[in-house]
């Protein structure tokens, strides 16, 4: 597995990071979050190589311009958040050396853990310091706070 790991590491050494954040669970009133600063935490980790928001059919065109205009590939699902989340993520394991999850939901504690069983450098990112359950970031090698 080490060796898998060392081959991982792409262009000029930095890990590629895949970036997923689960934007009906983090962008919420009571966290008041910066996309700026969600894409800042992601290439604290290293080269964003996949940076994604997951919104719902509900989602305001104005709130999928402003992430593409910030270097977000938006997907919108008429469908399951969390599935198509922990579906593309499962899916483009091959493609990243760290997986980074923005959200609060317990629901993506199994893609973490298939991830890191993997050779995957794991990281939960949460939106805020309260509301969210300590399962997810438990089961990730890494935990931080968008407050932090």
């Amino acid at each position: 597995m080490l060796e898998r790991l060392r081959k991982r590491v792409r262009g000029n050494g930095e890990p590629v990071v895949g970036l997923f954040v689960d934007g009906p669970n983090v962008l919420r009133e009571e966290f008041d979050v910066d996309l700026d600063d969600v894409r800042e935490a992601g290439r604290g980790l290293g080269r964003l190589g996949v940076c994604r928001l997951y919104l719902n059919e509900h989602a305001t065109p104005g709130l999928i311009q402003a992430a593409e205009a910030r270097g977000f590939e938006v997907v919108v699902t008429s469908g399951d958040v969390d599935v198509r989340l922990a579906v593309d993520a499962t899916a483009l394991a091959d493609a990243i050396d760290v997986l980074a999850v923005v959200s609060r939901d317990t629901d993506f504690k199994p893609v973490v853990e298939h991830a890191g069983r993997n050779g995957l450098r794991t990281v939960a990112i949460a939106p805020g310091t309260y509301g969210g359950s300590d399962a997810l970031p438990n089961a990730a090698d890494e935990s931080m706070s968008l407050e932090d």
